[in-house]
């Protein structure tokens, strides 16, 4: 039977004390998770992408979800592995640093039934040219395909077809036969793909402040502008529109925000899941009106 999981992509923002978190929980951060996963089944660790969990983390992290019901993780490999060693074309490097993610992280999240998905966000540096697509199936090959559900998101058009609407098929056939999800993407610089090619789907929202994501040098600094964007219901219809098509040809599908600026995934998050007649628990909270600069209280539908 296949599912769907909608969440947002980390619970860790300041900003959402006030607006999703209540006032009584600024000062008790270890609460966040909890009360977080009240709302949501599932939520994607971006903080793995910049430094890997500690056995300790991923033990207190499945503690604090063993008495729920269906609830996973999905994680980020390391940018030491797809922005560093793979851009430098050191692919023992880079399967090092992911066998290591797998032992310590997404292994032990496997076993206990919580793990999601593990995302390979690829350097925008990262071309498909001078031989790296073979190095990419050749790190690839080196994961635990067969235990872990993985997904890829490309940065860099050139692992687009001559049109730029579609992944290369030399690149769909690659993750066809390794069962790698193409991530079907939502952000500036980068068209919408629809190539399904495994037997699960990953998507992920980060917002369209095309003007202030392609400003700076850094690939995915942190700032709550480049994310502080909220989805109109409208947008937001297109998209589940597509996420219906996909979900008749796989198993699973994860739907992730990162469009995380004053609490703005959440509410999104909320507002697909309505939209795909997904039941949840409700939340009344505050987010801020980016056009107005105003705060006001809208539950979700």
């Amino acid at each position: 039977m296949m599912s769907i999981f909608i969440g947002c992509s980390g619970w860790s923002y300041d900003d959402w004390v006030g607006r999703f978190y209540p006032y009584e929980l600024k000062d008790e951060r270890w609460r966040w998770f909890s009360f977080y996963s009240e709302f949501f089944p599932a939520v994607e660790v971006n903080s793995s992408f910049y430094k890997p969990p500690t056995q300790q983390i991923i033990t207190t992290w499945l503690d604090k979800v063993k008495d729920l019901g269906p609830f996973e993780f999905s994680m980020k490999v390391p940018q030491s592995a797809s922005h560093v060693h793979l851009v430098d074309g050191e692919l023992d490097k880079a399967v090092e640093v992911a066998r290591s993610f797998e032992a310590v992280s997404l292994l032990p999240m496997t076993s206990a039934g919580r793990l999601g998905a593990a995302l390979i966000q690829m350097s925008p540096y990262f071309k498909n040219e001078d031989g790296n697509l073979q190095l990419l199936k050749d790190f690839l090959d080196s994961l635990s395909l067969d235990t872990i559900s993985y997904a890829i998101e490309f940065r860099h058009r050139s692992w687009l077809n001559a049109a730029q609407n579609e992944l290369d098929m030399e690149v769909i056939n690659a993750l066809s036969n390794r069962n790698v999800a193409n991530t079907f993407l939502d952000g500036p610089g980068f068209p919408v793909t629809t190539a399904a090619t495994a037997d699960h789907a990953y998507f992920r929202f980060h917002g369209r402040n095309r003007d202030i994501w392609f400003t700076g040098e850094k690939d995915d600094d942190g700032r709550i502008d480049r994310y502080d964007y909220l989805y109109t219901e409208a947008q937001l219809k297109h998209w589940a529109t597509k996420v219906k098509l996909i979900s008749s040809d796989v198993n699973m599908v994860r739907v992730f925000f990162n469009n995380h600026g004053r609490s703005k995934a959440a509410r999104n998050a909320f507002q697909m899941m309505d939209v795909l007649n997904i039941p949840h628990k409700e939340r009344a909270f505050q987010i801020q009106d980016q056009a107005t600069l105003s705060d006001f209280m809208e539950p979700p539908k």
